[in-house]
């Protein structure tokens, strides 16, 4: 019985992650949930937990939605210069190896294994090793 609510659960969360591997925050809310989901319920629980984390993490973003408004005003009171992006500005975007300078994130915004930097005038979160944008912060 076990073995079929887990193959289900499994199957349920291999569908669900393509989806929800699209936006930001994803793997941060499968991790999070996973481990909540496994402390209150064992195996089966992390499993459910990791799917729901999942859509939470895609849901609320990296930087999550209580935290962008207060890491906007952070950003624009740095005072950093914004970078001219004049290709797609988007999440997933690349940005150029030279002209924009990126910004440790401070540890009060628990994001890690992400940087920051202003383009457009808009705060974005970049991942440093690709340059990728990963979350514009508006």
């Amino acid at each position: 019985m076990q073995t079929k609510i887990l193959g289900s659960m499994m199957l349920l969360a291999a569908l669900a992650l393509p989806f929800a591997a699209q936006a930001q925050g994803t793997v941060r809310g499968m991790e999070r949930g996973a481990a909540q989901g496994e402390r209150d319920a064992g195996p089966i629980g992390a499993v459910v937990g990791g799917t729901i984390g999942a859509v939470a993490g895609t849901v609320g973003g990296i930087l999550g939605v209580q935290d962008r408004p207060r890491f906007r005003t952070y950003v624009v009171e740095q005072r950093v210069p914004s970078y001219r992006y004049e290709s797609e500005f988007r999440v997933g975007a690349i940005l150029p190896d030279s002209g924009v300078v990126y910004y440790d994130v401070p540890a009060d915004y628990h994001v890690t294994g992400y940087r920051y930097t202003y383009v457009n005038d808009h705060a974005v979160l970049v991942d440093p090793r690709t340059r990728q944008i990963v979350q514009i912060i508006d």
